[in-house]
């Protein structure tokens, strides 16, 4: 081949391979050449990836101040388990996502000032939900239509521990009213968390609860309520382990203004049993603190004498005493000085109770049945009126702040004898005993 000839060559061969990719390319015009299945997918994977990145970019950052949230909240979420929807608003408290929390609780119980204070307690590094038990309800306001439930904390100050939830029943869903926030740090506590009838019926139950006397006596009104009878109902609660009941355990029965009563429910600790007893709160003038000034025990002895004292309804810590009021009384068996276990349990209250305040003083009147002599029945009073000092002495209390008296056969609660004369045994039982009167 010629020198000069090489150049068209070239040319020659490109054209030719030019026109053979067009007749491919014309050949497999409309087919498209199948992707395998992994790559299509790292692709569609890809491809919402991007998607979403885009999107995130495009989207205006989320409101964090307690105004910008607020702007544009709308009610809050409906719910026919209110304990679901508290425990929501408790997870979203405990992740800081204020954003939920506030659509959650919604705006009609809501404001910006209540919204930054519930901000500064979540993100407070000891915030935690109580655990396993930190949802409680409280009771209802009315009956069916609003109720109070708590979102109890760990750690902290009683009074501080924590956030109460009024809610509204409308069409068989409920939705958060309002929302009571406990006191900030340097803010002071009040006698309750605050100062309606619930929740100081609230406050005195849970004083009962854990026994705490002196706590429980803020609460009352000391003209309706006497000592005794509060302490009446720790040793009922402690001798009968009861808890109060986890739904409804307290329901408005009336409100009249300044006076309110409730229905309150215990139950037994193997929960299948309960008894029911009554609580008055009135408020004397606004805005002053609602008291307890009455509480009827009825079903509560009722429960407690056919649980505890084997059906014997005059078998109860709670007597009438003959010069007025009321008294404690422990009993003992026949022609006997020695305490049983539950007198023994029921004494370590009275104990606490008096070791808290020297001032405080009382009387113990020992008692028998009508068997035996008087001068053997009035050794036998005098000496059981000695067992209940001796123990209250060793845990603790002083003996100046303790007078005995033996009163023998001489102040039955029931008669000894039938009307035909026969002997009654269960008038004698509850015939044997100690009387303390709390003399504060």
């Amino acid at each position: 081949m010629r020198p000069n000839t090489i150049p068209h060559f070239f040319l020659g061969l490109a054209a030719v391979l030019a026109t053979g990719a067009l007749a491919l390319l014309l050949m497999n015009a409309g087919v498209k050449k199948p992707v395998s299945g992994m790559l299509e997918k790292k692709l569609a994977e890809k491809t919402v990836v991007a998607h979403e990145t885009i999107k995130t970019l495009n989207e205006p950052a989320p409101p964090e101040t307690p105004d910008e949230i607020m702007k544009d909240l709308g009610k809050g979420l409906a719910s026919e388990d209110p304990e679901k929807l508290i425990a929501l608003i408790g997870k979203a408290l405990e992740k800081g996502d204020m954003n939920t929390v506030s659509q959650l609780i919604g705006k009609q119980a809501h404001d910006a000032q209540n919204f930054a204070k519930l901000t500064a307690l979540a993100r407070d590094s000891s915030f935690r939900v109580r655990q396993p038990s930190g949802i409680r309800e409280i009771g209802e306001l009315e009956l069916n239509r609003l109720a109070r439930w708590a979102l109890e904390l760990e750690e902290r100050e009683s009074g501080r521990d924590r956030i109460l939830f009024d809610l509204r029943n409308e069409n068989g869903k409920w939705m958060i009213e309002k929302l009571i926030l406990p006191p900030a740090p340097g803010e002071p506590i009040p006698k309750a968390i605050l100062t309606d009838s619930l929740g100081v019926a609230d406050a005195f139950l849970q004083a009962v609860l854990k026994q705490d006397f002196e706590s429980a006596r803020n609460f009352v009104d000391p003209a309706g309520v006497s000592d005794t009878k509060i302490a009446a109902l720790c040793i009922l609660f402690e001798e009968s382990k009861y808890s109060m009941r986890t739904t409804k355990p307290l329901r408005a029965m009336f409100n009249r203004g300044a006076t309110v009563g409730y229905l309150a429910t215990a139950v037994a600790i193997d929960g299948t049993q309960s008894a029911e007893f009554t609580l008055n709160l009135r408020q004397s003038a606004p805005p002053s603190n609602w008291l307890v000034a009455e509480i009827n025990l009825d079903g509560l002895l009722a429960d407690y004498a056919q649980r505890i004292a084997g059906g014997d309804v005059y078998y109860s810590p709670l007597v009438k005493n003959p010069a007025g009021g009321e008294t404690l009384a422990l009993y003992f068996g026949f022609d006997e000085d020695v305490m049983s276990d539950r007198t023994r349990r029921q004494l370590e209250i009275v104990a606490t109770m008096l070791k808290g305040d020297p001032n405080k003083k009382i009387t113990l009147s020992g008692h028998t049945d009508a068997l035996g002599t008087e001068d053997y029945n009035n050794r036998l009073s005098a000496n059981r009126a000695a067992t209940v000092r001796d123990f209250l002495a060793i845990a603790g209390v002083s003996t100046t702040q303790i007078d005995t008296i033996a009163k023998g056969a001489s102040q039955p609660r029931r008669p000894n004898a039938t009307e035909t004369g026969e002997d009654n045994p269960d008038g004698r039982r509850a015939n044997r005993r100690t009387e303390i009167y709390l003399d504060f």
